[in-house]
């Protein structure tokens, strides 16, 4: 792959994060209600579940090949689904409960929307890109 469709992607990724967080920023501002910065939160504690136990595969696991090690993995791909559920649940909550507007909710719902393609498309070129190198 050249190395100029990695920089196009890399500046496209880059862009999308941004139109992302823009959004996410946006559904606060203009509804002058800060209530929806909770989903930011969520945001850092997607990847901790995966990061701690589902990143390791194979047998280059600290657990080997054993049963241990894909209970594990499971565990992660688990509990990061589950806490990625939390970013759309959040401001569909604060709506319900009436802390936000329905506009602030379509604008936190279209970020949410936004950056999971980012974090989707970023997985789908670096597993592509690594078939390269």
């Amino acid at each position: 792959m050249a190395i100029q469709d990695i920089r196009g992607n890399l500046a496209a990724l880059a862009i999308s994060f941004s139109i992302g967080v823009t959004l996410q920023i946006l559904g606060c501002a203009l509804w002058h209600n800060w209530w929806p910065l909770l989903t930011a939160f969520m945001y850092v504690l997607v990847p901790m579940p995966y990061l701690f136990f589902g990143a390791s595969s194979g047998s280059s696991s600290a657990y080997g090949d054993s049963s241990l090690a894909s209970g594990w993995i499971d565990a992660g791909k688990f509990l990061t689904g589950f806490s990625a559920v939390g970013s759309v649940a959040i401001p569909a909550i604060l709506f319900h409960a009436e802390k936000i507007t329905g506009g602030a909710l379509a604008t936190e719902l279209a970020a949410v929307g936004v950056l999971a393609g980012t974090a989707f498309a970023f997985d789908y070129l670096s597993n592509e890109d690594s078939i390269y190198y």
